[in-house]
């Protein structure tokens, strides 16, 4: 058989074709005004917008006839053809900065963070080796020491390290509590436990991060321990205790125990101060999964809920949600720095120096899963050194303070339930109009959920509690009021007396949407 080699491009002083045209500051800078001519658009817009779902094989079919047909040459530049895409990239997400969005904990984005996240895409400075990336590296040690003036470790004795979102933060503290309490896993396997059966313990209402980083350590989920909740839907200290010690008595050797800094379920918030206490009186490593509630460290009216952060060994903290910052910006601290550097075992002479020096002294590349790493802490770095901490302090409390509101609402009417008092900025709550069947109640939760977000007005997501169905509202916009509060009351009453009276639910859009 022949091989056959394609034909080696021209070289020349300065390139020539339509390549060079694609790299154009020039056509960057008109790329831009059009973006920006959408993006301000688009901020403007204050009109109440949920989720409008198409049908994927229409969106598909948009997306494709977007795309040019030239297979062999690079295409030349289509202005029209750009603008498309953009424009069906907005149209067809969820509309983070309406007052419709109540969904989910991601925010939208203070708009100077966006900018900044577009310069670092535009220069590409992977930041986990300080030599690609100099100031990001810098400023991850500034934010390290300005937030752990809330946290309240020694200064210079703890380490911070920024990675790609609170799950993988989660698991990198998990390995680096696992090989401190089993030091020969790392090399030999689990083999090197002996006897010992590494296990976590968590809260029964732990965010599903956890229960799979375990699996991906390989400890099983039969080796989680779930601690029982109290009425307030946090760890019950008095029954922890037990559990841990049966949990011992099953031969589990419990490493970790994982607290939550605001549930995903309903944003409860664990006593961290006596788990500590718990914790650290047993010899486990006490994890705080604060991914949604830690950033309510800045506010001097909230941080009374992580009372005893300052106890923790390790905790996950997510500036993309409650620092308003594009996802993902994860902050990951330990108490001791020494552990910072307990997750991994690798040597790689490409990455890796023989000699340590003031510079990969800032390196992270040993402390976290990532080798290539956004420079995600310039996002946050830019709108702390722009604005100071009262920025986020002065949302985070109007959001909690609006969340608190809401309960109110809805307690003053008959034909909803409200599940708990909210620490924080989500509620849950059920919609249960007269003669409505107890056994249905789930369904029905389920079908008005879809049924509001079909609308398209509204965004709200749903949640299990105790095994019944109920609606759940994340408060992350500032420009939401009560009085959008009253009008998603009145567009779930609407969809549910429509369920009632059997009316079809409007399914996905099918036509255009070109």
């Amino acid at each position: 058989m022949t091989e056959t080699r394609s034909t080696p491009p021209e070289l020349d002083d300065g390139g020539g074709g339509l390549l060079p045209a694609a790299f154009d500051p020039q056509l960057f800078r008109e790329n831009s005004e059009t973006a920006l001519g959408k993006l301000e658009k688009h901020l403007s817009d204050q009109s109440i917008r949920g989720l409008e779902l198409t049908d994927p094989a229409v969106l598909t079919a948009a997306a494709r006839s977007l795309m040019t047909a030239e297979q062999e040459r690079i295409a030349a530049f289509d202005e029209e053809r750009f603008s498309g895409i953009l424009d069906l990239y907005l149209r067809t997400g969820i509309q983070v900065h309406s007052p419709g969005y109540m969904g989910r904990q991601f925010s939208g984005v203070v708009p100077l963070s966006g900018v900044v996240d577009f310069v670092s895409s535009v220069v590409n400075q992977p930041s986990s080796f300080y030599e690609a990336g100099q100031l990001p590296n810098v400023a991850e040690r500034i934010m390290a020491d300005e937030l752990n003036r809330f946290i309240g470790w020694e200064p210079g004795r703890f380490a911070m390290v920024t990675t790609s979102g609170g799950s993988l933060a989660n698991l990198t503290a998990l390995l680096a509590a696992r090989n401190t309490a089993f030091p020969g896993v790392w090399a030999r396997g689990t083999a090197a436990a002996g006897r010992d059966r590494p296990a976590v313990a968590v809260g029964a209402d732990v965010h599903y991060s956890v229960s799979r980083a375990a699996g991906v350590m390989g400890i099983g989920e039969d080796q989680i321990v779930r601690l029982p909740l109290d009425d307030a839907h946090c760890i019950d200290v008095g029954r922890a205790g037990p559990a841990l010690t049966a949990a011992a008595g099953r031969g589990l050797r419990v490493f970790c125990l994982v607290a939550s800094a605001g549930t995903t379920s309903v944003g409860a918030f664990d006593p961290l101060d006596e788990l500590a206490d718990l914790a650290h009186a047993r010899g486990i490593w006490l994890h705080v999964d604060g991914a949604h509630g830690a950033s309510l460290l800045v506010s001097d009216r909230q941080r009374h809920l992580l009372r005893g952060i300052d106890k923790a060994d390790s905790l996950t903290w997510d500036a993309h949600k409650m620092m308003f910052v594009p996802a993902p910006c994860t902050l990951l601290f330990y108490r001791d720095k020494a552990h910072s550097r307990g997750a991994f075992r690798q040597q790689a002479s490409y990455v890796f120096d023989e000699e340590p020096d003031i510079y990969t002294a800032l390196d992270s590349g040993d402390k976290n899963f990532e080798c290539t790493k956004r420079p995600m802490i310039m996002t946050l770095w830019t709108l702390w050194a722009m604005y100071g901490p009262a920025l986020f302090a002065e949302k985070i409390d109007y959001l909690c303070a609006l969340t608190a509101r809401a309960h109110d609402i809805l307690e003053a009417e008959p034909d909803f339930e409200t599940i708990h008092r909210p620490d924080a900025n989500i509620l849950c709550f059920r919609y249960r109009p007269a003669g409505l069947p107890e056994s249905e109640v789930h369904r029905f939760q389920v079908a008005v959920r879809n049924r509001v977000k079909f609308q398209g007005n509204y965004f709200i997501s749903k949640v299990d509690v105790h095994g019944v169905a109920a609606l759940r509202v994340v408060m992350m916009n500032h420009q939401i009021t009560p009085a959008h509060i009253r009008m998603l009351l009145a567009e779930i009453r609407k969809a549910g007396q429509e369920l009632l009276d059997g009316a079809e639910t409007r399914e996905p859009q099918k036509g255009t949407i070109l």
